[in-house]
């Protein structure tokens, strides 16, 4: 190994160290959010219906309380997690009444009706999938991104644990093994073919790798050229992989 290569791996460990510090107890928390059982979620959708049918029982106009994300007052920022919904948030409401929200209020109950139906079946889509069954309703893809996004914030749960994805494509090639939920052992250590992940990234287990670096790739295109140009190889041991599996690399960089 070349004396670059030396320093280039030293400032990369130096990294490593610096970012695991940060993991604090807020991260922990953050990732124990990570961590709601299925039943749990189902729960609080549930929730959220009763409201609804609790409303129409009293003879009340049923009203969504959803957490402001437009607000930048609402977000703060910890070196630990990054970007986060503020303990004190503003909220806006969505009535079920008024012409100019009855749309949305509309769309929100058909997204809970397909987060729930997922989560039940332990099945995946992606927001992409949920648009297309349904165009007429919700009109554009970006209505669809944000309400996912609001129903998130709404149940405290993270979108990968709604079973919802943004894209249903990830990408990875290293120094790395590891164990899908259903016990299948995936090697990742081809220098020609990339590997397809997992969905359910959660359910991955058992990992093995000694990389000294991860490094995120956007397009798939570029995965692929950095594939034939050999770059685990130049520069093993390493990691590369798609945007999309981001919450994987970040669980394999804090390991």
């Amino acid at each position: 190994m070349s004396t670059f290569e030396a320093q280039l791996f030293s400032e990369i460990d130096k990294l490593r160290v610096h970012l695991m510090n940060n993991v604090d107890f807020k991260a922990e928390s953050q990732r124990s959010v990570g961590e709601i059982s299925p039943d749990e979620i189902l729960t609080r959708i549930e929730g959220v219906i009763l409201g609804i049918v609790t409303s129409l029982s009293r003879d009340e106009v049923p009203i969504l309380v959803l957490p402001n994300r437009s607000s930048r007052a609402n977000v703060s920022f910890d070196s630990a997690v990054g970007l986060q919904m503020s303990s004190e948030h503003s909220v806006t409401s969505v009535r079920s009444d008024c012409p100019s929200s009855v749309t949305k209020f509309a769309q929100i109950l058909k997204i809970l009706s397909v987060i729930y139906r997922l989560v039940q079946s332990n099945s995946y889509a992606t927001k992409r999938d949920i648009y297309y069954n349904n165009t007429q309703l919700f009109g554009s893809q970006r209505t669809v991104d944000s309400i996912i996004d609001d129903m998130s914030c709404m149940l405290k749960v993270p979108r990968r644990s709604l079973h919802v994805l943004a894209t249903s494509k990830g990408l990875i090639s290293g120094d790395l093994c590891y164990l899908e939920e259903d016990g299948t052992r995936i090697d990742c250590h081809s220098n020609s073919a990339a590997v397809s992940v997992s969905p359910n990234i959660a359910g991955i287990r058992n990992i093995v790798s000694s990389a000294k670096f991860i490094m995120i790739v956007e397009k798939d295109a570029t995965f692929q050229r950095l594939l034939d140009d050999d770059f685990c190889t130049k520069l093993s041991p390493c990691i590369i992989i798609t945007v999309c599996c981001f919450c994987l690399s970040h669980s394999l960089f804090l390991r």
